[in-house]
């Protein structure tokens, strides 16, 4: 009878449980970092939106003047927001182009695709209201005339912040560490030394925190390192030295129910290194450039790298606890630790995405790509998402959709499961490259000029 009297009360918390989560009551109200903490998976809430336009589920819109394609980040009332101009007022106007295509491959550091620093540039940290889109402060973190070039595609302020709610920790490549606390006060700076990257063509990896630790990866033409830092002060805890060149993957701090390991991807291989630096295991066998980021979901790490002219374009899915070289012997596609693999499954820009029991691929040209997250087995190959665009942000989901944002600023809605249905389209008539971020029943898009805080909930 005990046990009967038991099983009902769980029974009936699940269902309070429920509707508390259908009616967003349990809404998430952080997304701290790039992607999130779920690898760009939000919480299931009706209020989120999954049609919008220019005069369409629109909050509010703000202009961000400059050039930067840093995703925004969100912790409670506040949306931090990066983005870097020039002083003298005169910035070449960004466009969709469709072929990145660089001279600077055959060796010339001024291709078409090259943006030569103009002069003096200035990087601001903003801070929005989340209910009105005021700006609360700014604060402008340096002012210097860059000794890099960047890619047209990049910017000079593509990395995201992250946030502990005390402080906001920015990190410009080749410029330095930044942290700032929610009034807008400098708290800190850590300098670095500018670098050449591969093709001149920038930084992009963002930071990560965990238990008072920022960790960044700086992968470059000279000496490739990854380092932790002291959230408080700013100071360099520990540096370790990487056998690798220019890449743009943000590192991940995995939490597994091992340990807490700080895993890196790179044209050299997949590296995991402990809190204190020391190297734990390696996989060898990745592509030529590597930009996506690695996430956990089910008890499983992923791993994606497609650069598009290369045969092998990866994706692996590998359980903790791993030590040494776990690389694949040649034609094997699973071992010890690598649970399943495809060399066919990765993309370049975007990052991949598991939602459910399924992992999803967005190619930048427009597919998507549907494969059993636990098994890698194929669910469906790939599908035109649409022609004529490019995808570089990375996708989303929610309420049982995924979510693409196209460089042409529309985002196509992809119903989830093992049947690919494409279900809308929205568009904001302007280009953007930034994964947008999602907290308080809503949707924080970036585009070239503007912010955005879309939702159904417009009085929220």
């Amino acid at each position: 009878m005990e046990t009967q009297t038991m099983n009902i009360r769980l029974i009936g918390l699940f269902i309070i449980i429920s509707l508390l989560l259908a009616t967003g009551v349990f809404a998430q109200s952080n997304w701290p970092q790039f992607r999130g903490e779920l690898g760009g998976v939000a919480f299931d809430d009706p209020a989120l939106p999954d049609t919008w336009g220019p005069t369409e589920n629109i909050v509010w819109a703000v202009d961000i003047p400059g050039r930067s394609w840093s995703s925004p980040i969100v912790w409670n009332d506040h949306i931090f927001v990066t983005t870097v101009f020039n002083t003298a007022g005169v910035d070449e106007p960004i466009r969709p182009v469709g072929d990145y295509r660089s001279s600077s491959l055959g060796g010339s550091m001024t291709g078409r695709d090259i943006v030569e620093s103009p002069g003096v540039l200035q990087w601001v940290l903003y801070d929005f209201d989340f209910d009105s889109g005021r700006l609360r402060w700014q604060q402008v973190l340096h002012a210097i005339a860059p000794t890099e070039s960047t890619h047209q595609k990049n910017s000079y302020a593509s990395e995201t912040p992250v946030t502990d709610g005390e402080r906001v920790y920015v990190y410009i490549g080749g410029i330095g560490l930044f942290a700032v606390n929610v009034n807008g006060e400098l708290v800190w700076s850590t300098l670095m030394e500018s670098v050449p990257r591969h093709g001149g063509w920038g930084s992009g990896a963002s930071p990560v925190i965990n238990d008072g630790r920022l960790y960044l990866v700086n992968d470059n033409e000279k000496q490739s390192f990854v380092a932790g830092y002291d959230t408080v002060t700013g100071n360099e805890l520990w540096r370790t030295n990487r056998d690798e060149h220019t890449n743009w993957a943000t590192p991940f701090v995995w939490k597994n129910n091992l340990r807490t390991e700080i895993v890196t991807t790179g044209s050299g291989g997949v590296r995991s290194y402990s809190l204190d630096g020391v190297l734990l295991w390696e996989l060898f066998g990745m592509s030529t450039y590597v930009i996506p980021t690695p996430f956990a979901k089910h008890g499983l790490l992923y791993i994606n790298s497609g650069y598009t002219r290369d045969s092998v374009r990866p994706v692996y899915a590998i359980s903790p606890g791993a030590q040494g070289d776990i690389s694949l012997l040649k034609n094997a596609t699973y071992n010890d630790y690598v649970v399943w693999s495809n060399s066919k499954l990765g993309s370049y820009n975007p990052s991949s995405l598991v939602y459910g029991d399924y992992h999803y691929t967005l190619l930048d040209r427009g597919f998507l790509i549907c494969y059993d997250a636990k098994t890698g087995q194929q669910v469906y190959s790939r599908k035109r998402i649409t022609a004529g665009t490019i995808f570089t942000a990375s996708p989303w989901a929610y309420n049982g959709k995924i979510f693409a944002l196209s460089e042409d600023g529309d985002t196509f809605v992809i119903q989830a499961g093992p049947e690919f249905e494409l279900i809308g389209r929205n568009t904001l008539n302007e280009m953007t490259l930034a994964t947008p971020a999602v907290a308080n029943k809503s949707l924080i898009l970036r585009t070239v000029s503007k912010l955005y805080r879309i939702s159904r909930d417009s009085g929220s």
